[in-house]
């Protein structure tokens, strides 16, 4: 964080294992972002005492790396835990990608798929 301030940067992403509380008294410039990911409840409440604007909540579907996701449902509950701007993460590609739409999500992020296929044919 303080490496972001001094680089006078725009944001920082704070991954779910990331627990430090202190940020609340750091001075940001006012378009200072902080976002953060979240896998369960316990976590979304983690982020949203960090100041987080946004939060990834993840794995929304099932990935090959990752058997272990949420789906819509069970997303679509952890995302009602806060008032928060909420972006789907974790195993989106063509065929899932328009359960999005069934969410609470305001966004979406997938760094295989978009590797993979390219900007030009989402």
């Amino acid at each position: 964080m303080r490496v972001a301030i001094k680089l006078n940067l725009n944001g920082v992403y704070l991954p779910a294992f990331n627990r430090n509380l202190n940020y609340k008294n750091a001075s940001f410039n006012k378009n200072f972002m902080i976002i953060g990911s979240a896998h369960n409840p316990k976590e979304i409440k983690i982020k949203e005492k960090q100041n987080c604007k946004k939060i990834f909540i993840s794995p929304i579907f099932k990935s090959e790396k990752n058997n272990n996701y949420l789906d819509t449902i069970k997303f679509n509950l952890l995302a009602n835990q806060t008032k928060k701007q909420i972006i789907s993460l974790g195993g989106i590609n063509s065929k899932n990608f328009r359960k999005i739409k069934l969410t609470k999500s305001c966004g979406f992020a997938s760094i295989s798929w978009i590797k993979k296929n390219g900007l030009n044919k989402i």
